[in-house]
């Protein structure tokens, strides 16, 4: 008895609807995870994205209480808690009685906090400026743009 052989056609699957590549929150993640790596090797000191975002804040806005910091750098009261601890078993911050409101703590630089930010931030400067390097000047601003009309 011979059997019949029918051959297989190989079909080609269409496009999925979703293809990860494509999606904005992926692309995100992996020029978050470039610009980290950059932060990571370059920022010349022991410190997170985080902590920075936090040393850098200070020293652009002066004391202000742990909730307003952790609003002003997009921390939920946990993380931002959780940093300023670091930050302060580093001698880098500290914590005080707000005169006008004393059951509120203000978060500010220690002498050694304000040093250390003014240190690092031409290499934080440095490290935006190599996260954006592929693009061009023009590419870059309408990048930053784009990027504050998403938030």
């Amino acid at each position: 008895m011979a059997r019949s052989v029918t051959a297989k056609k190989s079909v080609k699957p269409g496009k999925p609807p979703y293809v990860l590549d494509e999606q904005v929150g992926f692309i995100l993640r992996q020029v978050w995870q470039r610009h980290s790596s950059i932060f990571s090797r370059d920022i010349g000191t022991n410190l997170t994205p985080t902590q920075w975002a936090a040393l850098s804040k200070l020293a652009e806005t002066g004391p202000c209480s742990q909730n307003q910091l952790g609003r002003l750098t997009a921390m939920d009261v946990a993380t931002i808690k959780g940093v300023i601890d670091r930050l302060t078993a580093r001698g880098l911050t500290e914590t005080s009685q707000d005169p006008e409101d004393g059951r509120r703590l203000l978060v500010s630089l220690t002498r050694a906090g304000q040093q250390l930010s003014e240190k690092v931030a031409p290499n934080a400067l440095a490290i935006t400026r190599e996260t954006l390097a592929p693009l061009e000047p023009r590419e870059r601003e309408m990048l930053m743009a784009l990027l504050n009309k998403l938030r």
